[in-house]
Formats: structure tokens, sequence, C-alpha cells
């Protein structure tokens, strides 16, 4: 008999009270994901606290595929600053550095300006029509460190989907198929 005969017939030999703790223990995996995300928001002030770089407009500082961490603090944005903001219209964030900042005197709010490293010009074409900078409610987090490449995954998960279906399948599977 193969691999899929034997795994089959795992499948077969499953109790009630197997399958009910796998799935007891499935559903604690997700939950303590979902507790350990809700924790790094609240740790780091970000609601996103980790984002992948999509595009190769930050290049060379930071590559596509590359995981950002990410804190937000009452501080005010400063140029130079690699920045995370979400636009009106736009689904997904985009990370680029804060070129220009400009200090409301009565409010001492701050308004910034952002641009791609690797983009020739400012980034008014990707805000919202006729919105000229960038304010608080828009920016999701400054960049405090980074790991190079490991968001490829979640790139080509996206990209691919076939591939995040075979690799839940196959973790769902090896749960269901397991004698613990």
């Amino acid at each position: 008999m193969g691999f899929i005969g034997e795994t089959v017939d795992s499948i077969k030999s499953i109790k009630f009270r197997q399958l009910l703790t796998q799935a007891i223990t499935l559903g604690m995996i997700v939950t303590s994901a979902l507790i350990i995300w809700k924790a790094l928001i609240c740790v780091t002030g970000s609601e996103s606290p980790v984002v992948v770089v999509l595009s190769e407009s930050m290049e060379p500082g930071f590559q596509r595929g590359d995981i950002l961490f990410l804190r937000m603090t009452k501080e005010p944005i400063r140029a130079g600053e690699i920045v995370v903001f979400s636009v009106d219209g736009r689904e997904i964030p985009i990370v680029h550095r804060a070129i220009k900042v400009h200090e409301r005197g009565d409010t001492k709010e701050v308004d910034v300006l952002t641009k791609g490293d690797n983009n020739k010009i400012d980034d008014i074409v990707l805000y919202a029509e006729g919105q000229l900078w960038l304010h608080r409610h828009h920016i999701m987090g400054r960049a405090v460190g980074f790991l190079p490449y490991v968001g490829w995954v979640t790139i080509i998960m996206t990209e691919k989907p076939i591939i995040k279906y075979i690799l839940i399948g196959a973790l769902g599977l090896l749960v269901i198929t397991s004698k613990d």
C-alpha cells in the first residue's frame, strides 16, 4: 500500500475523541496566533506591526520581500524616516521615506510628504485626489527594523494562490492524520 493508501486508512481510523482533540488543538494554535498579533499591536502602537515590502520603490535600502517591523509613537514624524502609510481608496499600505515635513504652528500637528528612494518624483500622485500631504491618521508606523527576503513567502502566496491552498491543505492533512 502506498503513502496515499496509508493516509486514507489513517483518516478512516480516526475516532471522534481524537478528532475533537485535534480540532481543539488547531483552535488553540489559531487563537494563540491572534493573541500574539493583538499583543504586538498594543506594544508597538501600530495597527499593522509587521509589513512586507511589495515593490522595488525603496531599493537599494529595502528589497522586495523584506519584512519591516513598525512602531508608532506620539513623537512627530521627521524628514528621513521610513514610514508606512495607507491612503484613502488604496487597500495596500505603502512603504516610503518622509522627505518633507510641515508642522502646523497652532496644533503642532505634522503633515508629511513622502517619496520612494528609487522613485524620481514624490508621492503626491499616489495620494487621494486633491491631497498634498499625509496626515497622522494616514501613517501606520515608522520602520524600526527589518528581516531581508523573509516576506517572499507572503508575496508568493498572494501572487500564486494555489500554493497557499496546497500549503493549507497539507497542514490540515498533517493535523488530521497525526496520531498524538
